[in-house]
């Protein structure tokens, strides 16, 4: 019986995105990293990685697929330098579109919708993988290319691409930023931060089995305005406008009139 080829991969980046999409395609025995490019130096995260490290995306040799993954800015002037033509490019921004690729090679996108830290491990089959290209044949091939490490590959469009993006963000880095000033709030007032951490636990295991609508409690939800008002006046500067602004969301959304 015929073996089947590798799907060849060069990788540019040296952040977080980078890192794991290296580490997780690295030991695939289905593809195989021909080249990873960063226009610093690399940290030494990537020491790990026996491929070939460049500096100078001119170095870049073909490959069946180019992954992009750098900042949003970035991803127009390297996907134009690129001394490929006719090749497989593409970035893993959540929140650009494909067009913003050159047109002078194939375009496509392959965003793993995962927050990163080089230090954190990630289970890649359970990260959903979301891909785009400009016709069927490549899109064939991303699927392929997510199949190798995601159970969970969707197609998705860069305008549903960026909405996602927005609900990630609301949902990921905010609700982080939230917990960061919970914690902050205890810990000023020399109260331990892991008393929360049950209840943090719970909300996360609840909203898993609940509608969102359904599962919301709290002063704001039962629109109890005198529990509010003792909590403003405990705040003061960004953290009282914080705690206004979502108990005004919650208050509306449950039929109630705004402070």
């Amino acid at each position: 019986m015929e073996r089947k080829q590798k799907l060849s991969l060069s990788i540019i980046g040296g952040g977080n995105v980078a890192f794991h999409l290296m580490k997780v395609f690295y030991n695939n025995d289905k593809i195989e990293v021909k080249q990873l490019c960063n226009r610093s130096y690399f940290t030494s995260h990537f020491e790990q990685f026996e491929v070939e490290k460049i500096t100078n995306v001119s170095l870049l040799k073909p490959v069946d697929i180019c992954i992009i993954a750098v900042k949003d800015s970035a991803i127009f002037e390297i996907s134009e330098s690129l001394p490929l033509s006719g090749s497989l490019v593409v970035h893993t921004s959540g929140n650009t579109d494909i067009n913003a690729l050159s047109h002078k090679n194939r375009r496509g996108v392959f965003y793993p919708l995962q927050s990163f830290s080089k230090d954190v491990a990630i289970d890649f089959q359970q990260v959903p993988i979301c891909i785009e290209a400009n016709d069927l044949s490549d899109l064939n091939v991303l699927q392929t290319l997510a199949r190798s490490i995601s159970s969970k590959v969707y197609k998705i469009n860069s305008f549903q691409r960026k909405i996602l993006h927005i609900s990630a963000v609301i949902m990921n880095n905010f609700t982080n930023h939230l917990i960061g000033i919970s914690k902050e709030i205890c810990q000023e007032n020399e109260i331990p931060f892991e008393i929360l951490a049950t209840l943090l636990t719970e909300t996360f295991e609840k909203i898993q089995k609940m509608e969102p609508f359904d599962a919301q409690t709290g002063p704001a939800r039962r629109n109890d305005l005198q529990t509010i008002e003792n909590h403003l006046a405990l705040l003061n500067g960004n953290r009282k406008e914080i705690y206004k602004t979502i108990t005004n969301s919650i208050l509306e959304t449950y039929g109630n009139k705004k402070l």
